[in-house]
């Protein structure tokens, strides 16, 4: 059951990627990312009461509570890289990179987790990463318009970050919701990523932006909170059934649902090249569940 709440994950993954580039056309990421997390929030404590797991809430070790406060914190730093790498850069550009983190995932996930690396997960591996570089190779689209073009590859160190970040907070995750229903846990690190993003917004004195931001692009930004949502707790359902290194890369497999979005949304074409790059990454994502 667990590969069904996986793919839940995905689905929902693919779509909280292209409701929130609608929502950042003029809403600076990171005032963006503090509101949508609201709504995340929201979103997850009510899931927490509806299968009533607010009562254990005081039964919670202190191990587990560090290890979800350090994976909403990786969250946290992971979305506001994510958010303005998306706000400056091609989707097409910026989510394959933030998927590559299945493979540093995988790694961490054996030392830390000692989960088996078998071959056919080896080979898994190298067909995503050769497949990630394929994809962030220039493509045949131009820049939206010409300030995007100055800030060049700007947007590549933001995408890093976030791949970097996204891998800790699996591993993180996946230790912190050991001893603790999921929904309850993804909640508890939610409400930390609210705090983190909030202190960012204040800390770089953006708080005034907040009521620039353009009615339909809140309402965006509100429909990705509630995106993420659904996927957060489906993906920590399946994190808490199932193997790190199998949901991660099932996770993913979003990447099918933001670029087709994408193409039809903000009219981004794949180069002959990178789409087989992206043939690649999911060939190397779908060996990973042999």
């Amino acid at each position: 059951m667990w590969i069904v709440y996986a793919f839940g994950s995905a689905i929902f993954a693919g779509l909280t990627s292209i409701l929130a580039k609608c929502g950042i056309r003029r809403t600076d990421s990171t005032v963006a990312t503090a509101i949508r997390t609201i709504v995340v929030l929201a979103f997850s404590w009510l899931m927490v009461f509806v299968v009533g797991s607010q009562g254990q809430l005081s039964s919670i070790q202190g191990k587990t509570l560090v290890f979800l406060i350090l994976s909403g914190l990786a969250t946290g730093a992971s979305w506001l890289c994510y958010f303005k790498a998306l706000q400056i850069g091609d989707i097409n550009k910026v989510v394959p990179i933030d998927k590559s983190s299945t493979v540093l995932t995988i790694l961490l996930a054996f030392i830390f987790l000692h989960e088996e690396i078998s071959l056919t997960k080896a080979i898994a591996v190298v067909l995503i990463a050769i497949g990630t570089f394929m994809m962030i190779e220039k493509k045949d689209a131009k820049p939206q318009d010409e300030n995007q073009a100055a800030k060049g590859r700007g947007w590549l160190f933001y995408a890093v970050g976030s791949a970097v970040f996204a891998s800790l907070t699996a591993i993180l995750g996946k230790v912190g919701i050991s001893g603790v229903e999921s929904n309850l846990g993804t909640a508890i690190r939610t409400a930390v990523v609210l705090v983190m993003a909030w202190v960012m917004v204040f800390a770089t004195g953006k708080q005034g932006e907040l009521h620039k931001v353009p009615r339909n692009e809140l309402g965006f930004i509100c429909l990705s909170g509630l995106a993420t949502g659904a996927s957060w707790l489906c993906y920590y359902k399946a994190l808490h059934d199932g193997l790190a290194s199998v949901v991660v890369p099932i996770d993913k497999l979003s990447i099918l649902v933001t670029i087709a979005f994408s193409y039809i949304v903000f009219h981004e074409r794949l180069s002959k090249k990178a789409a087989g790059g992206l043939i690649l990454i999911v060939a190397g994502t779908l060996i990973m569940l042999l």
